[in-house]
């Protein structure tokens, strides 16, 4: 499911016209990395919300910019595979 979710966010990404070629699991999304703005992790999370139906506190939202790819593939997976044992 992993490697599913990180085609999803750089699909997003993509969609969004960020340049996302040569993005490791190791790239930041936010300062030295991706450079994402809060206003695009607020739409990269609302799409993963709606496909994945995962859920991300505001507070969650904010701390974002500081992980990486991999970091953010993981929490999706993570929160995604807990939604399904329920």
């Amino acid at each position: 499911m992993s490697t599913e979710t990180r085609e999803f966010v750089l699909d997003v990404l993509r969609e969004l016209n960020y340049e996302v070629d040569g993005v490791t699991d190791a790239t930041p999304l936010g300062d030295e990395g991706l450079e994402l703005e809060s206003l695009t992790l607020a739409e990269v999370t609302m799409r993963l919300e709606e496909k994945y139906d995962v859920q991300f506190t505001d507070e969650e939202l904010e701390g974002l910019a500081k992980v990486t790819l991999g970091d953010f593939v993981s929490q999706i997976v993570d929160r995604a595979t807990a939604g399904q044992s329920r």
